[in-house]
């Protein structure tokens, strides 16, 4: 009897520590099970923080591309705005006069000076120009009072 209680007390030490070591298996199981749903969860995070990032990239590139348009636009709508040009100075009546009295005079004084064409000329564009001028200047001051008068 004492055999048999010997071998039934073995088998139940025996069958013990296995149930234990099963126990600790089942553990270890376990904790590799949390470990891999965890590292599948950062790896799903880090996926999405990914697609996060090129997406935010994306939008920072249309987002600059937008302002370069927009700056193009704005810099081509300053560059097709028309210039007003420069105004150029009119001639004054005495300057008119006087181009068109001596260049006159001096056609005159070459068709009249008969022996030196070249002296009638220049004596014709001197005096055709004077009166040019002094026509001219009468002119202006005509413009001038009817100007003040208005």
């Amino acid at each position: 009897m004492k055999t048999i209680l010997s071998i039934v007390f073995g088998a139940f030490i025996l069958s013990s520590c296995n149930s234990s070591s099963n126990k600790d298996a089942e553990l270890l199981r376990e904790k590799q099970r949390t470990v891999d749903s965890m590292q599948a969860v950062i790896t799903k995070q880090a996926v999405i923080d990914s697609m996060r990032n090129v997406a935010s990239e994306k939008e920072e590139k249309n987002k600059i591309e937008e302002d370069n348009k927009q700056a193009l636009a704005n810099s081509n709508v300053v560059q097709q705005a028309p210039q007003a040009a420069p105004r150029k100075k009119k001639w004054n009546n005495a300057a008119k006069g006087a181009a068109i009295g001596a260049g006159t005079g001096a056609i005159a004084g070459a068709i009249i000076g008969k022996g030196d064409r070249a002296k009638g000329a220049l004596v014709g564009s001197l005096v055709g120009g004077g009166v040019g001028v002094g026509t001219g200047l009468i002119a202006d001051g005509v413009k001038k009072k009817k100007n003040k008068g208005n």
